[in-house]
């Protein structure tokens, strides 16, 4: 069982949004809370208490995988501990939406700060994220009084889930890519009435905050990026110890460490089925991610509390979402990883260096691409789900980045 249009409490009547009523119809703003049915959280339940557990590992590290022991110790407390309800009342404290654009439903959150002159901000998550991983950001952006900061650090934020992510729509054909999400985002900011805005975005939000700094949607200001894809035309013959750095950094990722990246990029639908089936399958599939990618001492939850993972494993598996967010891969990076350059980019752009970070590029890259370097940002700590592991020091690099702004 999953999450359908079911799985919203949804207000009919339209409310005016940021000063600006919108239309009826497809394009209309609906508010909307989760209410996930209790009958898909009993099945989810049943299903974990049904699995048929593989062989143990015949190593004694992660080189295989996730290791049996780990992998039922989580099982065990996603069945018996984990509550979904506490996360679900976490997201309906925040004001929730849905909208049609492009023909495909978009989910959203948007919370409006009670500061004036506050800036807009578009958060866009990637893979495996969604707009749970920005939790821990959006009262520090909103309130930045609040949180040790100055009301001239006040943000307002939307926090889209992608197409075929959470709670958007899963797309019934092909063409969603890069560049059609970042102009159905474009369409979201100006329909929301805002004339004048910035976006941040990490793994495959950090691509959709790239291609909109070269689309130059109305009203973007600048983007910030945590995932920073500066790569140049041709790798130097003659590297610098930085330049070294970021090459072993992508070799070591384009080899050990992108099987799932092939698969989703080259078979999404087949990985869907295991996927769709097990919930397992599921949450170590997504499980494994935060051992490689977060700055941990060994074990995924050194960087990031396990309410916190099992949330967004937990909202995948409900929204029977594995197949059409791998479809993100499939769109845009076909047969696999590749260094790619997107160009130059005159839009200011800031950019956010975390120590385990999948990519590493060396900041003479970025001013080789980016004309209009805001902020380059350099983190003792921290790894590819910056927002989940560091929201302290992303927080200070956003307010950092976009200060010159006001």
């Amino acid at each position: 069982m999953q999450a359908t249009p079911d799985s919203f409490d949804s207000e009919t009547s339209l409310r005016t949004v940021n000063g600006t009523t919108p239309t009826d119809g497809a394009e209309a703003i609906r508010p909307v809370k989760v209410a996930i049915p209790q009958a898909a959280l009993d099945d989810l339940r049943r299903r974990l208490s049904a699995t048929r557990w593989p062989d143990r590992e015949p190593v004694e590290d992660w080189s295989q995988g996730v290791p049996l022991a780990r992998a039922q110790e989580v099982v065990a407390y996603w069945r018996d501990r984990y509550d979904w309800r506490r996360c679900e009342a976490a997201l309906n404290a925040h004001p929730q939406f849905r909208t049609q654009i492009d023909g495909l439903g978009i989910h959203f959150l948007h919370v409006r700060s009670h500061h004036e002159n506050a800036l807009p901000m578009l958060l866009m998550h990637g893979w495996p994220g969604s707009v749970l991983e920005f939790m821990k950001i959006i009262g520090p952006l909103t309130d930045p009084v609040a949180h040790g900061g100055r009301p001239e650090d006040a943000f307002d934020v939307v926090v889209p889930s992608l197409p075929g992510f959470g709670f958007s729509d899963q797309p019934r054909e092909p063409g969603w890519d890069l560049v059609r999400t970042a102009n159905a985002f474009g369409v979201l900011m100006q329909r929301l009435g805002y004339r004048r805005w910035v976006a941040q975005g990490g793994d495959w939000g950090a691509a959709i905050a790239t291609v909109m700094a070269q689309l130059r949607p109305a009203g973007l200001q600048a983007a910030h990026v945590n995932f920073p894809l500066v790569f140049p035309e041709k790798l130097p013959e003659r590297p610098t110890p930085e330049e070294q750095r970021a090459i072993d950094a992508w070799n070591a990722f384009s080899g050990e460490h992108s099987g799932y990246f092939r698969q989703q990029s080259t078979r999404p639908q087949t990985l869907a089925y295991a996927l769709a089936d097990s919930p397992v399958g599921q949450a170590m599939w997504i499980y494994e991610k935060f051992h490689t990618f977060t700055d941990n001492r060994g074990n995924p939850t050194d960087a990031v509390p396990l309410d916190d993972i099992l949330d967004g494993i937990t909202l995948y598996w409900l929204t029977n979402t594995a197949g059409s967010s791998a479809r993100t891969y499939w769109e845009n990076m076909r047969g696999g990883p590749t260094m790619r350059s997107f160009g130059n980019i005159d839009l200011p752009m800031a950019g956010s260096l975390f120590p385990r970070e999948v990519l590493q590029p060396p900041r003479a890259w970025a001013e080789a691409a980016w004309t209009n370097l805001l902020h380059w940002g350099v983190l003792d700590r921290g790894g590819h789900f910056a927002a989940m592991e560091q929201p302290g020091l992303l927080v200070d690099e956003l307010r950092v980045s976009f200060r010159s702004l006001r």
